[in-house]
């Protein structure tokens, strides 16, 4: 494989080469004129026009000019290229875009010769701005170190909560940020900004909106004793005041109702939902925090929303999770609900149905909380 793969590059280079073998007065078959570099461009000879002003990481490219024989050393920002003499001739180079990122941006590549002259030409590393996916618990509280999962992480990097408030990055590798939520941290979009761009979430760091199921206070006809509001010593800390928390043993099959009730019984919370969560629920997330301090591992979780009327048999969570006492945010597409019911849904002006309970298969020794059920948009629209 190794030998296939050099003799590619070989004929890369020998097509290249042959391609832009005009002489030129200062002798450039010599390798002895004054470099220059014409343009950068992709190593495929028969893609004449492919000329190129940038490329990503690990990309091999083919440098293109006159007296370029003499080459030593190739610079991409500040990362050094590593060069195979075989790969060199005066009528160009082919080189690989270093993978390691560069913390000084110049957007310029660099050649050194043998005799110590250089030569640069205008060239952007392609790295993509960074990519936000979610957060672990979007209702970290200050002080916490919270986890931002994505992609493109690379130092220098900042990250922004709402009010303005940096935290302090704890621990960062391509695809996860860890940091710690600053003190006065508000409710908003999370900024996270690197040397090749800014991103703003798509989701909202202790999201408020849409809150269909809460505690503050406590509504609806079931179980009010499950409402932690002045937490112990063994009870999970508040994140957005009161919560739910189910410790009990929940036999195979036994209906135990943990909250929810019709409109009327929950109050003006069960109109929270959208009218387009109702409409286009594929372009909606219910998203809740759950806190296991006892695995979930058996038995089901049914959750009701945005119903006319209570659907017994759906939506159904399922285990396993097991956070281990920490809180986390759950993200489950709107439309996997909804589905779930097997009729669409209806818009009501007078609110919705909700019920969350326990009814399934296996014993649970239970030890589970719950807060701040929503129907949120999955893009926020700028």
């Amino acid at each position: 494989m190794k030998k296939i793969y050099q003799s590619m590059l070989l004929s890369l280079v020998a097509g290249v080469a042959i391609l832009y073998s005009s002489c030129t007065k200062d002798g450039s078959g010599s390798g002895n004129g004054t470099p220059r570099i014409s343009y950068v461009r992709v190593t495929d000879p028969a893609s004449g026009d492919s000329l190129l002003v940038g490329a990503g990481q690990g990309n091999l490219v083919a440098i293109v000019g006159e007296n370029l024989g003499k080459t030593v050393e190739i610079w991409f920002n500040d990362q050094k290229a590593v060069l195979t003499p075989t790969y060199i001739t005066d009528k160009s180079v082919l080189v690989t875009v270093p993978t390691q990122i560069p913390t000084e941006i110049t957007n310029k590549l660099k050649v050194v010769f043998s005799n110590g002259t250089t030569l640069e030409h205008d060239f952007k590393l392609e790295v993509s701005e960074p990519l936000i996916e979610g957060m672990m618990n979007e209702y970290a509280l200050d002080g916490e170190v919270a986890t931002i999962k994505g992609n493109f992480f690379y130092e220098p990097l900042t990250v922004t909560f709402g009010g303005g408030k940096t935290g302090q990055v704890v621990s960062l590798k391509a695809n996860m940020i860890q940091v710690t939520v600053p003190a006065g941290a508000q409710a908003g979009q999370l900024t996270i900004k690197t040397n090749f761009g800014e991103t703003k979430s798509d989701f909202m760091f202790r999201d408020n909106r849409n809150i269909f199921l809460s505690s503050d206070p406590f509504t609806g006809w079931w179980n009010a004793s499950y409402v932690v509001s002045s937490p112990g010593a063994d009870d999970p800390a508040k994140i957005n005041g009161n919560y739910i928390r189910v410790k009990k043993l929940v036999g195979a099959w036994a209906w135990t109702e943990i909250a929810g009730g019709a409109s009327d019984a929950m109050g003006p919370i069960s109109k929270n939902i959208p009218d387009e969560a109702i409409l286009k629920p594929e372009n909606y997330n219910l998203k809740f925090e759950v806190n296991t301090k006892k695995p979930y591992t058996s038995n089901q979780i049914k959750i009701n929303v945005g119903l006319l009327k209570e659907n017994n048999d759906a939506y159904k969570w399922n285990p396993p999770i097991d956070t281990k006492g920490a809180w986390q945010t759950i993200v489950i597409p709107f439309n996997d609900v909804t589905k779930s019911y097997g009729a669409p849904l209806s818009v009501s002006s007078i609110g919705y149905w909700t019920r969350l309970m326990m009814h399934g298969p296996g014993d649970l020794d239970a030890d589970i909380s719950f807060d701040n059920f929503r129907v949120v948009p999955k893009i926020i629209k700028k």
